[in-house]
Parts: structure tokens; sequence; C-alpha cells
């Protein structure tokens, strides 16, 4: 699955001033996916919570 879903993708607040450094977060009910900005078509890492 890419990046590019119906997912609503926020940019971290410690990104690079140029912007070109940075890692953008999708929060789900049921996890988070995590992202490179500079690739955003590519694979996506997602983390469950744990019971």
């Amino acid at each position: 699955m890419n990046g590019t879903g119906r997912r609503r993708w926020l940019r971290s607040s410690y990104s690079s001033a140029e912007q070109s450094a940075c890692v953008e977060v999708a929060a789900h009910s049921s996890a988070i996916h995590i992202r490179d900005s500079k690739t955003p078509e590519a694979p996506y890492l997602t983390i469950t919570p744990t019971p």
C-alpha cells in the first residue's frame, strides 16, 4: 500500500527549516502511520498499540 491514500498527513513541528527533511504522521483510531515527506508515494511505517 502506498502513502497517498485518504489519510490526513501532518508534518512534524520538528521539520528542518528547508522543509526537505520532514517526517509526516497520520493518526487513525487503531494505528499511527509514519512516512518520509520526500517520498510520499513510498511505503510507510504503521504502528499499532499493544493491549
